[in-house]
């Protein structure tokens, strides 16, 4: 028996990070979780009564393949409100996190040999799922010129126009937002060369600058949008996410949806409806002002201990940082930072193959007293540079 050709994609190293980190913590229990890319708090407490509330009265079985219409209706209505979208229901379509999101699309608008186009550095599930199916990825090599996200002029340069380009505002690793002008002018060059825009949307909420967070709708409906409930509603583990799909799509979607998936998870689609109400939005925008707070205490700690090259932190709960005058292989020296200090980063590798033996990822989600701890632990390694 063979393994298929297709499984053999790079790994997500951070998950190794995840778990030499499980490892320290049950033997030393001092673990500083700055790799993982979550949120550190409970899901809204409307959401967990909703939770309750389900698992009581509802059956839990089996829903539509591609949601149900109150949570589609919600979502509708949280765009017309919240990004000024206006949303049919019958355009949104429920998935398995943002990660089922993203396969179902690939899936019904890419073939074999398709190329796609991202950013690097950049999110590798988008590189590795688009290579085990098949496609050829282009990545855009984005550095502090063009603040880390792919440009107009970037893709007026390409020999043919691509099959897709995914662009995520924030950005995971780096938490930079794109232009809103400079966004919008991508949006209409990609419908102009039909080229699918994808725009992963997924950390929309939480932001701390100038610029806007653009949704792709406001300025084409040729794109399609990636939402979910995992970071800025803080809750990773209830596998939510959810698609705004242009029309020639949707009958290919909900097949493949139908198929791989049969439906998302039940008790996570009512408790969700919850999740938009503004008790939760109050509560949620109070994590993101403590997200800005834990980003200005690393920036200002990390850049007097001799680490001060980042991406602009304009949103997300990310800090992507140079550490190249430190060590030219991240991953050891993560590795080296966790095993002396019990502080957790992850090595930039993942989201950049050329340049990431030099960058490191840190979340800034947690506490802010663990952000403070952090920095005194780190201290001592920092001190001779």
């Amino acid at each position: 028996m063979r393994i298929s050709d297709r499984s053999a994609i790079a790994p997500f190293y951070v998950m190794d990070v995840w778990k030499a980190a499980a490892d320290r913590q049950r033997i030393h229990g001092d673990v500083l979780a700055l790799a993982a890319g979550q949120p550190s708090t409970p899901a809204p407490q409307p959401v967990v009564a909703a939770a309750q509330k389900a698992i009581v009265e509802q059956v839990l079985g089996y829903t539509e393949s591609t949601g149900i219409l109150p949570l589609k209706e919600t979502i509708a209505d949280y765009y017309g409100r919240r990004e000024g979208v206006d949303v049919d229901p019958s355009e949104v379509v429920i998935t398995t996190g943002s990660s089922g999101a993203f396969t179902i699309l690939f899936l019904a608008a890419f073939d074999v040999g398709d190329t796609v186009v991202m950013a690097r550095p950049g999110y590798p599930a988008y590189r590795n799922v688009l290579q085990a199916l098949g496609c050829r990825v282009h990545e855009l090599a984005c550095g502090p010129d063009e603040r880390f996200q792919p440009t107009l002029a970037m893709l007026e340069e390409l020999p043919v126009p691509p099959a897709g380009l995914i662009i995520a505002s924030p950005a995971n690793p780096t938490g930079t937002i794109i232009d809103p002008a400079e966004f919008a002018a991508i949006a209409r060059w990609c419908a102009e060369h039909g080229v699918l825009l994808i725009s992963d949307e997924i950390y929309h909420g939480i932001s701390f600058g100038d610029l806007s967070q653009l949704c792709a709708w406001q300025a084409s409906r040729e794109a399609a949008v990636v939402g979910s409930v995992s970071k800025y509603f803080s809750m990773t583990g209830w596998r939510l996410g959810w698609m705004l799909v242009p029309s020639r799509y949707r009958d290919a979607v909900n097949r493949l949806a139908s198929n791989l998936t049969v439906c998302p998870p039940a008790v996570s689609q009512y408790a969700a409806m919850a999740a938009f109400c503004d008790e939760s939005l109050t509560e949620l925008d109070g994590h993101v002002q403590r997200y800005r707070r834990n980003r200005d205490i690393l920036l200002e700690g990390l850049g007097e201990q001799a680490i001060s090259k980042f991406a602009p932190a304009d949103g997300a709960f990310y800090l992507y940082a140079d550490v190249s005058h430190l060590t030219s292989d991240s991953t050891a020296w993560c590795a080296r930072v966790l095993a002396e200090t019990g502080v957790a980063m992850a090595p930039g590798i993942d989201f950049d193959t050329s340049n990431g033996n030099r960058t490191i990822r840190l979340c800034f989600a947690g506490a802010t007293a663990t952000m403070h701890e952090a920095l005194e632990r780190l201290a001592p390694m920092l001190r001779d540079f």
